[in-house]
């Protein structure tokens, strides 16, 4: 009975779904994309689109999405939106950063993206077109894969925080006590290994194509690299997210070392109460305004 109930459940949502999707305009990119997407599946194999597109997708999105809060340190206009502001970027920080990142980048995620493509093959994950999901579809199940991400970061970096085995592994990310977006994945190899497994766990789980690859990979980095990045800007559309963390909640975590353990949402922070000390701080700030 409540298999059936389930399945009408989720058969209305569908209709309510594809009945919006009606209404809306054709999307003007979809032909050109289709068509992208067609002439890479003509030219290159499988394991280059696994692999090879994978590691580019990850390469470029990254630098292209921290190169807006790299630019904002140069315009003084950008400075009221920085959070620590007794703590400016330095270059130096900055390049110890990227060269660090190129290690995590090619000698410890490159080959785990190599396993992408005999990971597509055993679970017969479709390349096509014709049997792409839609975009509500892809959406949906980006979603389930950065709750499960966010349930996994919060739980295994609260541990990585043991005062026995933190100096080990995740002091070197709190190195920098004011984040910046490209110190997003500026970590111990292990600790890439060990938070980064939380990111692989929805693909699994959820995978139907390999463009959710892509879109997740897309999503994550958009995420980390915007609570990393230093700046509270107040048209900032992820703020718009219910229970979004967002690069305040964050950064808090960054300049006392304890406290706000998750990595995209807040409900385990708010659950466990290790967000207390952070509602306490800005409780205070605000109260000093008031006062003044």
């Amino acid at each position: 009975m409540a298999t059936n109930e389930s399945v009408g459940i989720f058969s209305s949502a569908s209709l309510a779904v594809e009945y919006v999707d009606s209404l809306l305009p054709e999307n003007p990119l979809q032909e050109p994309f289709k068509n992208a997407w067609n002439y890479m599946l003509n030219n290159y194999t499988k394991f280059q689109i696994a692999t090879w597109g994978s590691l580019i997708v990850h390469e470029a999105l990254y630098f292209l999405f921290c190169l807006p809060g790299f630019l904002f340190q140069f315009i003084p206009y950008m400075r009221k939106y920085k959070i620590q502001k007794d703590k400016p970027e330095t270059l130096e920080n900055q390049w110890k950063c990227f060269k660090v990142l190129l290690f995590n980048h090619f000698c410890i995620q490159l080959p785990l993206i190599c396993g992408t493509y005999y990971f597509t093959e055993y679970f017969n994950i479709p390349y096509d077109w014709e049997r792409m999901p839609r975009w509500c579809m892809l959406l949906a199940r980006c979603f389930g894969c950065a709750v499960i991400e966010d349930t996994w970061h919060y739980f295994l970096h609260r541990l990585l925080h043991h005062k026995r085995i933190y100096k080990y592994i995740h002091k070197i990310h709190h190195e920098f006590q004011a984040p910046f977006g490209m110190e997003a994945e500026y970590a111990h190899p292990l600790e890439t290994l060990i938070l980064g497994t939380g990111f692989f766990i929805g693909i699994v789980l959820l995978c139907d194509h390999v463009i959710l690859l892509w879109a997740w990979v897309t999503i994550r980095l958009i995420e980390t690299i915007d609570v990393h990045s230093g700046y509270d800007i107040p048209l900032n559309p992820l703020n718009l997210i219910p229970f979004y963390a967002g690069s305040r909640h964050h950064d808090f975590h960054h300049m006392n070392f304890v406290g706000n353990y998750a990595s995209t949402f807040t409900w385990w922070d708010r659950i466990f109460g290790t967000d207390s000390q952070f509602h306490a701080y800005y409780e205070k700030k605000k109260m000093g305004k008031k006062t003044e």
